[in-house]
């Protein structure tokens, strides 16, 4: 036997009131030894009650080998001699702790997954693991480290890399990729894994602030690039604006100048001064 098999047990209550009807019977015939005999088969028989909930399971055993598992929930009979074990059918939550590992470019993070999984083999998830739960929390670390060396924290144009998945801004792709390997992992313990997803993510803390700043040197040079892109279209349009209306003539100096003036207003980070002149152009 190498996978679940469903047992059919005897409907609990009708065992019940079987066993009623051996008591009683014995109690009548106390006085003979037929009575004392029914009396102790009864109490052999209350071993044989189990009692299975909804979304749980009992995996029967007969001396070391495997009978069923019954799935059903209510109160049923089994014999006595079974061993029960209890597998719950529910779905589970798992938040592992917060591990230090290395993403594609060897820069230290913190991070966590939160997995949510469930037994759909009690055959598997009973026999073929020692502690299932525990191969659970070993199994989802060892994916969380592969699949953190398999993609870069975040993507930085300086390193000439082009990756369309990071750890940071790819969410679905990072959780899809980190629940298939997750189930890969477990499906040997008849697990089903529901949703697998990163819970913490972060740079380690001796990197952390280094990291920030970097962050906000890029954020910085890509707002500046923004800031002197527009820059150049405003000057260009003023230029054109201007001779086309024929407001002002410019000469190619004045022209100079006025891209350097406007240049310098637009693209500075602080409020412009300006100097009203009073006099002619040439002064």
């Amino acid at each position: 036997m190498s996978s679940e098999k469903q047992y059919s047990p005897v409907n609990g209550y009708i065992m019940l009131f079987v066993l009623f009807i051996l008591l009683a019977a014995g109690v009548a015939l106390l006085k003979i030894y037929v009575g004392i005999l029914l009396i102790v088969i009864a109490m052999c028989c209350v071993p044989g009650f189990v009692l299975v909930n909804p979304n749980s399971s009992r995996v029967l055993l007969l001396f070391g080998k495997y009978v069923g598992t019954i799935k059903a929930n209510g109160l049923f009979w089994v014999n006595p001699l079974f061993s029960k074990k209890k597998i719950s059918l529910r779905a589970s939550n798992f938040d592992s702790e917060r591990l230090k590992v290395n993403d594609k470019l060897g820069n230290p993070v913190m991070i966590s997954t939160i997995l949510v999984w469930r037994v759909t083999d009690t055959y598997k998830a009973a026999f073929e693991v020692d502690d299932y739960q525990n191969f659970v929390r070993v199994q989802t670390d060892a994916a969380v480290r592969k699949l953190a060396s398999m993609y870069p924290y975040d993507n930085f144009a300086d390193e000439g890399l082009d990756e369309d998945i990071t750890l940071r801004s790819s969410v679905n792709e990072v959780s899809e990729a980190l629940e298939k390997e997750v189930q890969e992992r477990l499906s040997m313990a008849g697990i089903e894994v529901l949703e697998a997803r990163i819970g913490y993510l972060a740079y380690a803390q001796e990197i952390a602030n280094a990291m920030l700043k970097r962050q906000q040197a890029t954020a910085i040079v890509a707002a500046r690039h923004k800031i002197v892109e527009g820059a150049v279209s405003m000057v260009e349009m003023a230029l054109e604006e201007l001779g086309q209306k024929e407001i002002v003539i410019l000469d190619d100096e004045r022209k100079a100048a006025m891209v350097s003036n406007l240049m310098v207003v637009l693209c500075s980070d602080k409020d412009a001064s300006p100097i009203v002149n009073a006099g002619t152009l040439n002064h």
